[in-house]
């Protein structure tokens, strides 16, 4: 197999990795540039997690399919330890998994508040959690977490989403502070819109994304292959000294 060498021999998680977006395409890239991935998604998707991952597999690349919610800390515990009895070592997490339906806030219920707090901002903390005494003992390590353009502007039916978001910005500035001293790097990606499939199904007005997409500079939305790129960088030894910082990718916008 011809391959960039670039994560040769790391070993990267990749949580929300079996979806259409931005997770997949991130777990495809690296694998392609040498490093052992853990592809993590939902137990309820586990024959989506399956395919995807016999796929990757069957370029040579070195793939470990798990099923895992990251809302429950005993998963993600587990998710880690079958990690380092599989290759016995972490040098990336990609924090990609999220979970929200649009609603408004006089109209949320507490599940459905609990549910995306639980997964966007808990789920983070609990893969941060998991992985870090392997990452402090290697003394290396690469923590990519995610937040969103919702954060950045207000945006209705958001607000969940954007408060659990923020919260991930806050974790990834004090935590980079923890684990610089590890040559541990935590840095967050904040996407606009980036299009995949599935955000035509999530209930948005009618001609929504027709008048975001004419408000990007750039006049088009992003590929989940684009922001991956941006993962990967930070993920790389070109990233060495860049911690703690957000940074958005959105073609000129800062909104959703």
């Amino acid at each position: 197999m011809s391959m960039n060498e670039r994560f040769q021999d790391k070993v990267a998680i990749v949580t929300g990795a079996a979806g259409a977006g931005i997770g997949q395409a991130t777990a495809r890239m690296f694998a392609r540039e040498g490093a052992k991935v853990v592809l993590s998604d939902l137990p309820v998707i586990a024959s989506r997690i399956a395919r995807i991952s016999d796929e990757i597999k069957s370029s040579g690349a070195e793939v470990l399919g798990l099923e895992c919610d990251i809302s429950k800390a005993e998963q993600v515990e587990a998710m880690v330890k079958q990690t380092l009895e599989q290759w016995g070592r972490i040098d990336i997490l990609v924090n990609n998994a999220a979970n929200m339906t649009l609603c408004e806030l006089m109209d949320m219920t507490d599940e459905l508040w609990n549910q995306c707090i639980d997964t966007c901002l808990k789920g983070t903390f609990y893969c941060c959690r998991a992985v870090l005494p392997a990452m402090v003992k290697q003394r290396y390590g690469r923590i990519i977490n995610f937040s969103s353009g919702a954060v950045l502007q207000g945006v209705p039916q958001h607000a969940h989403y954007a408060a659990a978001k923020a919260g991930v910005i806050g974790l990834t500035r004090s935590l980079s502070s923890e684990v610089g001293q590890y040559n541990i790097t935590v840095n967050c990606v904040c996407p606009i819109v980036i299009w995949n499939k599935s955000i035509a199904k999530m209930g948005y007005p009618e001609g929504y994304f027709e008048r975001v997409r004419e408000e990007i500079p750039m006049r088009r939305f992003g590929t989940p292959e684009e922001a991956a790129a941006l993962v990967l960088f930070l993920a790389s030894d070109d990233a060495s000294y860049i911690t703690g910082d957000t940074i958005t990718i959105g073609g000129g916008r800062l909104s959703i």
